[in-house]
């Protein structure tokens, strides 16, 4: 149990997707403009990353490996994500359609995200059992959660300050970003 423990706190923190592996950038600067609408693509960011990370290790596991079809995994891994995102995608339009509107083009790119593919990756590289992959799945969900609404919130902070000219929009969201992962570099001397 506390190897599962230290494997989560490590995937959110210490190995964080977004801050220290640097995948998953597009979505992660372009909904964190506003609070609400990070905190709904964290939401199905993390439905969309654990779902996937246990499916794609079934399937791994079970079938590509079991008929030597390791070749297909890359196919495999994107046909998961892609049917998940949509389900993802149906459910929100249906039940949630201001969220839907403000994700906007951000919410089918979920299916192109290198974070979801990365952790699903890692999971099969790693030789993570069920359990690791499940519990490291969840975590990096979280890691990117937790980066994506503690940037959202600095971004909110930064709208009301007068930033200079040559700095305002783009350019002082990827300084922001720098140093929200320089301080996530800090937990790395945890280890």
């Amino acid at each position: 149990m506390g190897d599962l423990f230290v494997l989560a706190i490590s995937c959110i923190l210490i190995n964080n997707i977004l801050l220290a592996q640097y995948l998953g950038n597009c979505p992660f600067l372009g909904t964190s403009k506003k609070m609400e609408t990070a905190v709904g693509m964290a939401m199905a960011v993390v439905f969309v990353l654990v779902m996937a990370g246990v499916i794609t290790w079934i399937t791994n596991t079970y079938f590509l490996v079991k008929f030597d079809l390791e070749y297909l995994r890359t196919v495999a891994f994107i046909l998961v994500i892609a049917s998940l995102v949509q389900f993802v995608e149906m459910f929100l339009k249906k039940s949630i359609p201001a969220l839907y509107a403000g994700l906007g083009i951000f919410l089918p790119l979920i299916t192109t995200n290198c974070a979801v593919m990365g952790v699903c990756l890692i999971n099969i590289n790693e030789g993570y059992s069920f359990l690791e992959a499940l519990v490291a799945s969840f975590s990096y969900a979280v890691g990117f959660g937790l980066a994506l609404i503690l940037f959202a919130g600095v971004r909110e902070k930064i709208l009301l300050a007068r930033v200079p000219r040559p700095l305002q929009d783009t350019s002082i969201a990827l300084v922001t970003a720098g140093i929200l992962s320089l301080t996530f570099m800090a937990f790395s001397v945890m280890v």
